[in-house]
């Protein structure tokens, strides 16, 4: 058989206009696992509401952080495929669950190159319903209707595996060196509740309260919250994170359901009014930057601090195509094709 690697991440409008934009979001907010209620109720709640009104300032926040190459997100997710394809003797395809670069066109790039195995790469580190698990049922779903043959095998979420966090660990550590800061804030991408509760394959375990993350629990092998708790847990360890001086938050919600808490625009606000003056940012739900990183972090975040009477707000960049990033994944995608 042979072998080839789709990398998957989010996606991004084709372009920073409200057209484009409100197209992606229709894509992107109709997903059953991003906002899982009934289709009708989703379908008036999208399309009679949300896309009547959030394309267009959605734009404009996407026309804050868009390059002239196009959208940061695809550069730097291409700039890491053709760092990896150097490394590994597999073709590398990419691909977005939602947008133009199709999942679909994916797949069958590496079908034009001759593969019949494929391992599916979702580029988030934790598993979440609205990430990882809507990349691998469409992927399933895709090959069903066109590529019954084809073997596909998925890569689990490496949240705590040791080379990761060493990577990221050292990552924070380089960023961080001269800066001035006396609080590190890991903010990791909101979800609401219940999609905590969903993935629960104990159907027993996830309570999100102060002891369900921290319990052994098979639980934990979907559970998001307690993926982004051990992230925080195991960097700090490594970086020797005195108690005190570092916190996790969660962004980017949306509706009025309860999400993941706390929030880190409060938390932002927070820390600023008990008279922090330097605080950084990191988020490590993302190795690639996006919208959520650039504008919403180093631009919304960093003016709420300063509101608030803060002076330096540090935003620590993703892992995007850095080198060590590039040799883990590469080493992980050798291993597997020597397996």
């Amino acid at each position: 058989m042979k072998k080839g690697v789709l990398l998957v991440n989010l996606g991004s409008p084709d372009s920073p206009e409200p057209k484009d934009v409100k197209k992606y979001l229709g894509e992107f907010l109709m997903d059953e696992r991003v906002i899982d209620i009934p289709y009708a109720a989703r379908a008036l709640l999208v399309r009679g509401i949300i896309l009547k009104t959030r394309p267009k300032a959605s734009a404009a926040a996407y026309k804050k952080i868009w390059w002239e190459e196009g959208s940061p997100l695809i550069v730097i997710s291409e700039q890491l495929q053709n760092k990896i394809q150097k490394q590994v003797d597999v073709p590398v395809a990419l691909a977005m669950r939602y947008g133009s670069m199709t999942i679909l066109k994916g797949l069958q790039e590496l079908v034009d190159k001759g593969v019949d195995e494929v391992l599916l790469f979702p580029l988030y580190p934790q598993f979440a319903m609205a990430t990882t698990e809507t990349i691998l049922v469409k992927a399933e779903q895709l090959k069903e209707m066109h590529f019954p043959n084809l073997k596909i095998e998925s890569v689990p979420a490496f949240y705590n595996k040791p080379d990761y966090i060493e990577v990221l660990s050292n990552s924070i550590k380089n960023h961080l060196e001269g800066k001035k800061y006396e609080h590190l804030l890991f903010s990791y991408h909101g979800v609401p509740e219940r999609h905590i509760r969903k993935s629960d394959v104990t159907k027993s375990h996830c309570k999100i309260d102060g002891s369900c993350c921290k319990t052994p629990s098979k639980a934990h092998e979907f559970c998001y919250r307690h993926q982004c708790l051990e992230v925080t847990r195991l960097v700090a360890e490594k970086l020797q994170l005195k108690a005190g001086t570092y916190s996790t938050s969660f962004q980017s919600r949306l509706g009025f359901d309860p999400w993941l808490q706390p929030y880190t625009d409060r938390t932002i606000e927070r820390l600023g009014k008990q008279g922090l003056k330097n605080m950084a940012i990191v988020t490590p739900a993302f190795v690639s930057d996006c919208l959520e990183t650039l504008e919403e972090i180093a631009m919304e975040g960093k003016e709420i601090f300063h509101e608030m009477g803060g002076n330096e707000f540090t935003t620590i960049p993703c892992l995007n195509d850095d080198a060590a990033f590039v040799n883990l994944l590469s080493k992980w995608i050798n291993n597997w094709v020597t397996a």
